[in-house]
C-alpha cells in the first residue's frame, strides 16, 4: 500500500457570485466601510478619555459623552449592518457567513446597553461604569478582529475568483 496524501478539505466561500455581486453593488457596503472606520476612531478617543480618567480622576464627563457616542456608533452600524445583510445573504442577521460574528456583535452589544442603562439609572459608580466600559471595549476588539479576519477572507476569495 502506498501513503496518499492527505486531502485538504474543501474551501467554504464567504459569498456566491451573486452575494458578492449584491454587496458589491449595495450602498450598503460603502456605509459600512464608512461607519467601521469612524466608530474605530471615536473607540480610540473614548478609550483614551476613559484611561485619563481611572488614572488621574479627571474628565469624568468627556469619558462618559464618548462612550455614550461609540455607543451611538454601535447601534448605528449593527443597524445598518443588518440591512447590508439582508440584501446580501436575504436575512437580516446570523447569515452562515457571518453567523458567529453576529452572535458575538450582541455581547458587545448587550455590554454596551447594560453601560447605558447603569449610567441612566445611578446603578453603578463612576469607577464601575468605566470599568463596564473597558469590558464592553474589551469585546468590541474582538469582534472588529473578527470582522477585520472575514473582510481579508473575501478579498482572498474575490482574489482567487478574479
Amino acid at each position: 500500500m502506498t501513503p496518499t496524501a492527505p486531502t485538504k478539505p474543501a474551501r467554504v466561500l464567504l459569498y456566491t457570485a451573486e452575494q458578492r455581486a449584491r454587496r458589491d453593488e449595495s450602498v450598503w457596503t460603502l456605509i459600512q466601510g464608512v461607519l467601521a472606520p469612524a466608530q474605530f476612531l471615536v473607540f480610540l478617543v473614548s478609550l483614551v478619555l476613559v484611561l485619563r480618567y481611572l488614572a488621574t480622576g479627571a474628565g469624568y464627563e468627556i469619558a462618559t459623552w464618548s462612550i455614550v457616542v461609540k455607543t451611538g456608533f454601535l447601534y448605528l452600524i449593527m443597524i445598518t449592518g443588518a440591512i447590508w445583510e439582508k440584501i446580501v445573504f436575504g436575512q437580516y442577521l446570523f447569515a452562515e457567513a457571518f453567523f458567529w460574528e453576529d452572535v458575538f456583535s450582541f455581547a458587545v452589544i448587550a455590554l454596551h446597553t447594560a453601560y447605558l442603562c447603569a449610567l441612566f439609572s445611578g446603578a453603578l459608580a463612576p469607577d464601575a461604569l468605566m470599568g463596564l466600559a473597558l469590558a464592553a471595549y474589551a469585546a468590541y476588539v474582538i469582534n472588529a478582529g473578527q470582522f477585520v479576519l472575514k473582510l481579508r477572507a473575501a478579498r482572498r476569495q474575490s482574489e482567487g475568483l478574479s
